[in-house]
């Protein structure tokens, strides 16, 4: 599963013995059999040489279901900042080293809940928030200031940032980069009716992962492509949806090594707005990470953009099969050992990993 070196002190004890981290002390003879262990296996030993500074992607109205990626973050107790579009736009990604984006519906259709929540407080909400910040910031519709966001973390991920995506963030943001300044929101969601031609318009050449999807533009339909699988994930069901980790060349292959570093190689299945991906939609330069093999479902991913990189995460929360909306939150702290959640917390560290041709 991994484990780390650090020079021993009583502060650093009682830090392992207060958070429940096991841990040994060794000596330089033991180290020194460890490094040749490791030499001499499928493994390497990695520097992590810098704190990533963090920044998650969340608006500032509180949303009515929570985010797993800052409750894993709260609980780890790993330090970070929160910035929305006005603060992208701005261009304050660039004081990041590391950006989380969630449930955030990047083509502007509210993440496609009109059908069943429309007459909700909190929806009407979040659409009145969402138009007044479009109009501030010089947009007439929102999925133009959404699609602008989309651009600007393309263009920060470019520019060498490491992107991390879970849920609906993975797929609208892909559909956000093909589409452009190509109208594909229904009349509900902006006032017009979508482009005809949208479809035929669509550039997957600008997407990071994904490619020959169809537009899903109903308003009454909860999905906004054919990328998604969670349909499918549903039929399954609980007990019988899960996931393998790939596994990779440690020396050769760190970054992907360290994202599929766990327990376990075999991981329970969750749901959510995006569960899972298609393959056939996946593009063949991605990394795939993790996949549920018998039905052709991509779950985790990852791949290179430029100077950055990008991984996504189907799901909502890992150890809340079907998160609902109004739902309590998850308590961390019956699942210390969450393999779902660690692989979250793995994105942290590679960003400090030395970048190697992948050879596998």
């Amino acid at each position: 599963g991994g484990s780390y070196l650090v020079p021993n002190s009583t502060e650093i004890e009682n830090l392992c013995k207060l958070r429940g981290v096991s841990y040994e002390l060794i000596g330089s003879a033991e180290v020194a059999q460890i490094m040749t262990t490791i030499q001499n296996s499928n493994m390497d030993a990695v520097v992590l040489e810098k704190e990533p500074k963090i920044a998650v992607y969340v608006p500032p109205n509180a949303q009515p279901w929570d985010d797993a990626v800052t409750l894993v973050l709260t609980y780890a107790q790993i330090d970070y900042d929160t910035l929305w579009d006005s603060g992208v736009l701005a261009g304050k990604l660039e004081q990041y080293d590391w950006l989380h984006l969630h449930h955030e519906d990047f083509t502007g259709q509210y993440g496609k809940f009109y059908a069943s929540y429309r007459n909700a407080a909190w929806y009407r909400n979040d659409v009145k928030t969402n138009e007044q910040l479009a109009a501030e910031l010089g947009f007439s519709k929102v999925w133009q200031l959404k699609h602008a966001v989309a651009e600007k973390i393309r263009e920060y991920v470019k520019n060498g940032g490491f992107m991390f995506a879970m849920c609906a963030a993975t797929d609208t943001f892909d559909i956000a980069l093909a589409a452009g300044d190509v109208d594909i929101c229904d009349t509900v969601f902006d006032g017009d009716p979508p482009d005809p031609q949208a479809q035929q318009k669509l550039n997957y050449q600008r997407c990071f992962a994904f490619t020959d999807f169809n537009l899903i533009t109903n308003p009454y339909e909860y999905e906004f492509s054919d990328i998604d699988a969670s349909d499918y994930a549903k039929i399954r069901g609980p007990e019988e949806d899960y996931f393998t980790l790939f596994d990779f060349s440690a020396k050769y292959d760190p970054v992907p090594t360290m994202l599929t570093q766990c327990h376990t190689n075999v991981v329970n299945g969750f749901l959510g707005q995006t569960t899972s991906f298609h393959k056939d939609k996946v593009k063949k330069n991605v990394i795939i990470l993790g996949e549920s093999p018998q039905v052709e479902e991509v779950k985790y991913l990852h791949g290179n953009f430029g100077k950055g990189t990008f991984t996504f995460y189907g799901g909502h929360d890992p150890e809340d099969y079907q998160h609902r909306i109004g739902d309590p939150e998850t308590v961390l702290d019956l699942h210390k050992n969450s393999p779902g959640y660690r692989l979250i917390l793995n994105n942290i560290l590679f960003p400090a990993a030395e970048k190697k041709k992948l050879k596998t």
